[in-house]
């Protein structure tokens, strides 16, 4: 039988999501759990990765298992067992050929940016204080949605066998004190929606006009775009799927 696993954790203690060698990582820590409760090896498979630092308010991951589970005592368990900032919001019985990375339809993030110096959010946002004309990265940011082939904003040497992607949305709106990138697409490529936001950004201080971002997408070189904006203002925020549960 094969379960789905609805989880949030906040990044900034682990070395990302998935499971390494001489580092600590949310996989490994869920995966603990489950094998001592389930008295059994457990493997997870996870919607996708986060790096280190990186949060996550919605990820998916899926395991297998030869015993039923009571899903809500499970769920009670698990969030006994693990750290205070990873949590299990749900346990699902799903399809047995449903796949947690390869059947999700999208994927959603967030980018969260202040521009006023705030130690409640030195773990969640990018103090950043530079004046920012918010009205030209979003209006580079509509671009991104006219383009497939994001190899530009992917991380160097990543083993993919394509660098195309389908954005849906890029907007970015002021939240209170925070100012936030939203992103939604089919697919991420390593390190892209720091990359892209850091390329917004220097739209927004003036340092490279909206119309330079065509010729950045053009070139595919990872160079002409932005630097990578520091990992802990970023967060999973939402997968979507079709109906995958068992009725």
């Amino acid at each position: 039988m094969r379960y789905f696993l609805e989880l949030a954790y906040s990044g900034t203690a682990y070395h990302g999501w998935q499971k390494q060698p001489n580092a600590v990582s949310v996989q490994e820590k869920i995966e603990k759990v489950l094998s001592r409760l389930l008295q059994k090896n457990i493997e997870i498979v996870g919607a996708g990765r986060t790096d280190a630092g990186v949060h996550a308010k919605q990820l998916f991951a899926h395991f297998d298992t030869e015993v039923s589970i009571g899903e809500e005592e499970m769920l009670y368990k698990m969030n006994s067992m693990l750290p205070g900032d990873i949590a299990i919001n749900r346990i699902f019985r799903v399809k047995a050929e449903v796949h947690a990375r390869f059947d999700a339809l999208s994927r959603s993030y967030e980018y969260w940016i202040t521009q006023q110096k705030d130690p409640f959010l030195i773990n969640q946002a990018w103090y950043l204080k530079q004046e920012l004309d918010v009205e030209k990265m979003n209006e580079a940011a509509q671009i991104l949605k006219n383009y497939r082939n994001f190899k530009c904003f992917s991380k160097s040497r990543t083993d993919v066998k394509t660098y195309n992607c389908t954005i849906e949305s890029a907007e970015w709106k002021k939240t209170g004190e925070l100012l936030v990138f939203h992103i939604t697409a089919d697919r991420f490529l390593r390190n892209m929606v720091r990359a892209i936001v850091g390329t917004l950004l220097e739209i927004g201080q003036g340092k490279i006009s909206v119309e330079n971002l065509h010729e950045i997408i053009a070139s595919e070189d990872r160079g002409m775009a932005g630097a990578s904006v520091p990992a802990q203002g970023l967060f999973l925020t939402r997968i979507k799927y079709p109906k995958i549960e068992v009725d």
